[in-house]
């Protein structure tokens, strides 16, 4: 087997550069190198060749051109052992490049920067390092190519120990190089497509998914079912303890966190959530208070659930949670001694949020089979008590009005057809998915009578409009004194109607929450 004589090293990131290139000198590999990192491995005591020098030609063009040079593709790509290459290659004094480390201009962090210019970010889109790496991974099975510093130990390895890298190897580094350039590419597509387009709300004329796997999953929905998670994940969570987290985990404490992110900022909050619906929510003067309040809605239902709160989980709160079996708690953080008591607990899983959830690019992205996907803007519309229109003969009170904003926060998060019964501070009784908005009203009224909660003075929450008022009527029957809806019905009229008969007061938030 041949050895790697030649490496050519151009970074961004300089992470584990150093000892991968003392590794390769103590190999006797040549190293050639362009610009910052040529500089940070003279520093470092290493012999290296400037790019310039061994291609004979200048970099120009404040950098645009330095490794868009035959000397360099003709010794990435040319094929070892064919005759017409080999010859083309002594002719024009083409030596073999066996080895490419490359990583690109950082333009997704540039374009996440929020007062990035269109100069900056286009200055930022790397020419050279993509041409390289698609020059080494297509002819991979001579050349060794490295785009990510997390191999740089192996690579190290295998050429301290042989001289080479694996033909196994060099396969899967020039799949994630593809895989690499391919985000790349869809990264700079999506930001100068919003960049050009008069709206920011324009949805891209092709869908490009492209995501690194963040961590692989035991198995999906159901054990036949294979699944990973992809994506900047442990950019917005860290896992504090418990067992891995299941693709069902993940679902419903993604779900959890943007319902707890609503309530940032505002007095302890506390949200649980089963199949990502809320099971049950509340506020109070302490976390303990918040827990009381959302776990008197459903004792049942929160069995195995998952737990969110909008404020660092205290003692107190954690000794009510451990009573009861959780499958996660996702937290702003957890207070030392709430860690060391929920640790006890060997497979609870603990998270922390690292980043709200909301602040992520406001997309939803859903498989529907026959390899079509829907894209829309995630329901991110807040709505205030100045947006609310009262349609009834009845002002709502003050107190009224607060838990209409508080369960119309809720409901938003219920699967629909959904209605929400609430107080000031917390859930009463919840219906979600029915096929009809009655039942679910009727599902909502029982739980609360099974939960030992008393309706009467309670507020409805409907996520979409009544289509006629019945469903408002069994409402008022179950003591509900007001409701929140979008309105839009046809019957609107008869709703309201019905409504000033009872004595209701009634809102229309001209906003739908539906959520499939």
């Amino acid at each position: 087997m041949a050895t790697i004589q030649r490496a050519l090293l151009s970074v961004s990131d300089k992470t584990g550069l150093i000892p991968l290139a003392h590794a390769l000198i103590r190999a006797g590999v040549k190293l050639i190198s362009t610009g910052g990192t040529a500089k940070a491995l003279r520093e470092a005591g290493l012999e290296v060749m400037d790019l310039s020098a061994y291609t004979g030609f200048p970099e120009m063009m404040d950098g645009r051109v330095k490794t868009l040079h035959p000397k360099i593709h003709g010794g990435l790509l040319y094929i070892r052992g064919n005759a017409n290459h080999e010859t083309a290659a002594k002719t024009h004094q083409i030596e073999p490049i066996d080895l490419v480390v490359v990583n690109l201009y950082p333009f997704e962090q540039t374009v996440a920067k929020p007062d990035v210019t269109l100069h900056e970010a286009i200055e930022n889109i790397d020419i050279g390092g993509p041409s390289m790496l698609r020059s080494a991974a297509k002819n991979h099975e001579s050349v060794t190519v490295v785009v990510d510093p997390k191999d740089y130990e192996e690579v190290a390895r295998q050429v301290t120990e042989t001289g080479n890298t694996t033909l196994e190897l060099r396969r899967k580094l020039a799949a994630k190089v593809f895989a690499r350039t391919a985000e790349y590419d869809g990264a700079i597509a999506a930001h100068l497509a919003k960049a050009f387009e008069p709206s920011s709300t324009s949805l891209p004329s092709s869908l490009l998914l492209q995501a690194p796997m963040a961590q692989p999953l035991r198995y999906g929905e159901n054990p036949h079912q294979a699944a990973a998670l992809y994506g900047r994940f442990q950019d917005y969570f860290q896992q504090l303890h418990g067992k891995e987290l299941s693709y069902n985990n993940i679902l419903d404490l993604t779900a959890a966190a943007s319902l707890i992110a609503e309530f940032n900022g505002e007095q302890p909050t506390l949200a649980i959530l089963k199949h990502t619906n809320p099971c049950g929510m509340g506020q109070g003067t302490t976390l303990r208070e918040a827990w009381d309040k959302a776990y008197a809605t459903d004792k049942q239902a929160p069995f195995g659930g998952i737990i969110a709160v909008n404020q660092p989980l205290d003692l107190a709160c954690a000794e009510a949670i451990v009573e009861i079996f959780s499958e996660v708690i996702v937290a702003p953080d957890f207070l030392p001694d709430a860690l060391a008591l929920l640790q006890r607990k060997k497979n609870l899983r603990l998270l922390k949020v690292l980043k709200n959830p909301l602040s992520a690019k406001p997309w939803d992205v859903r498989s529907v089979g026959a390899d079509s996907f829907l894209l829309q803007e995630r329901d991110l519309k807040i709505t205030r008590a100045s947006d609310l229109k009262i349609v009834t003969k009845r002002q709502p009170t003050e107190t009224e009005l607060q838990a209409m904003l508080f369960g119309w926060r809720v409901v938003k998060h219920v699967k629909s057809n959904a209605i929400v019964y609430v107080g000031a501070d917390r859930t009463l009784g919840i219906g979600a998915g029915q096929m009809s908005r009655v039942d679910s009203s009727r599902i909502a009224v029982w739980k609360a009578g099974e939960a030992g909660l008393s309706l009467p003075g309670s507020i409805v929450c409907s996520d979409a409009f009544f289509p006629f008022p019945d469903g408002l009527i069994a409402a008022a029957e179950a003591g509900a004194t007001a409701a929140i809806q979008p309105g839009g019905s046809v019957r609107d009229a008869e709703v309201i109607a019905a409504a000033d008969e009872r004595n209701l007061a009634m809102a229309f938030t001209g906003v739908r929450h539906f959520r499939h």
